[in-house]
């Protein structure tokens, strides 16, 4: 069986986010599973690196724990994001517009903090 393969969230952090209602084709232990929350972590994590315009995926291990939280953050906001659009069907029409807005307001925070120069130095350590 496939693995999650997440540098900065895992399934079980990107599901959380997704709710109650995701669709079970997310919450089962398969391999058709790990390739789509693998694929949407995947996803998210390049898009946060080319929008900070820092590849935190090659210096992730180097970062300081309780720095990770917010690339955690943002990654796990922005797959949950995917996992919600892959399939509404779980959801009412408003409550999944209502969690992709909340999630995207997370993603979006993130972002703008990572792409500040001040608090990318302080994630980095430098």
């Amino acid at each position: 069986m496939a693995e999650d393969e997440g540098i900065f969230c895992t399934q079980a952090e990107m599901l959380q986010k997704a709710g109650a209602n995701v669709s079970s084709i997310m919450n089962a232990a398969t391999d058709t599973t790990f390739v789509y929350s693998n694929s949407f972590i995947g996803q998210a994590e390049s898009e946060i690196n080319a929008k900070t315009l820092i590849n935190w995926s090659d210096i992730y291990a180097t970062l300081n724990a309780d720095n990770r939280d917010l690339l955690k953050m943002a990654a796990s906001a922005r797959a949950a994001m995917f996992c919600i659009s892959y399939d509404t069907d779980g959801y009412g029409s408003r409550q999944a517009e209502t969690m992709l807005d909340i999630l995207n307001d997370q993603f979006q925070s993130a972002i703008k903090q990572l792409k500040d120069k001040d608090v990318s130095a302080f994630v980095v350590g430098t």
